[in-house]
């Protein structure tokens, strides 16, 4: 259930009955073809579908992140390192003050994983609370069933064009773009790192049949909603 659907007073009452919540993290940056917003659309809609069953209330995703990497492509918005941290911190703050005491994190951005270490700290002074923090993209069942469809999987190619990432009246390049120098793009600035880029697609195709990426929505609800379900100990 989103919060969007939700009053003060159905929060404190479902926090009595069910102290688990879905705090969603996304990010605002370039993807090549598709939508800016990407991340934040994943993180969400996953945690959305994984809740269904259950009604475990989902914040609103956290729009922005850590983007420093792709900081020259225009419309990409990237937070501070010490920015991050303390807004994320704050978010956890106001989750434990509502009542929640199990909390998983979905995360829809490789940027954004120097969080965990501020987690670990926040779990210190919340030794009440327990916090699950979940990579939907790149956890064993979603990474296993990219690989068996077409391991040229990366970041802004065929694995992040869904339906609901695509753009109207925006074409894909039909080539299957080669493997960029990983090692190099770590090394260089953001302005390197775009002229290396081009439009953004690190690896593989721009777009596969829509099976392909519902077989794969498939397994990362299911995966989310088992991490929501069972593990809390």
């Amino acid at each position: 259930m989103r919060i969007a659907d939700m009053n003060w007073m159905q929060v404190e009452e479902r926090a009595a009955q069910d102290d688990r919540c879905i705090l969603p993290l996304g990010s605002v940056e370039q993807h090549a073809y598709l939508s800016l917003a990407v991340d934040m659309i994943l993180a969400e809609r996953v945690s959305v579908d994984a809740a269904e069953p259950s009604g475990v209330p989902v914040f609103p995703v956290v729009p922005y992140g850590l983007a420093s990497s792709f900081a020259d492509f225009p419309g990409t918005v990237s937070l501070r390192l010490s920015t991050y941290a303390a807004l994320v911190g704050d978010v956890l703050d106001s989750l434990h003050r509502s009542g929640f005491r199990r909390i998983l994190i979905v995360n829809g951005h490789g940027g954004n994983t120097p969080v965990t270490a501020l987690v670990s700290e926040w779990l210190n002074a919340h030794r009440d609370t327990m916090v699950k923090f979940h990579d939907w993209w790149r956890a064993p069942g979603v990474w296993a069933k990219v690989q068996e469809i077409d391991p040229a999987a990366s970041h802004a190619s065929w694995m992040e064009n869904f339906p609901w990432t695509r753009l109207a009246g925006v074409a894909m390049p039909e080539e299957r773009k080669p493997q960029i120098d990983y090692a190099r793009l770590a090394r260089l600035d953001a302005g390197r790192k775009r002229a290396l880029l081009g439009d953004g697609n690190y690896h593989g195709l721009y777009q596969r049949p829509d099976e392909d990426m519902m077989a794969i929505w498939e397994v990362a609800v299911t995966e989310t909603r088992a991490l929501l379900e069972t593990g809390w100990d």
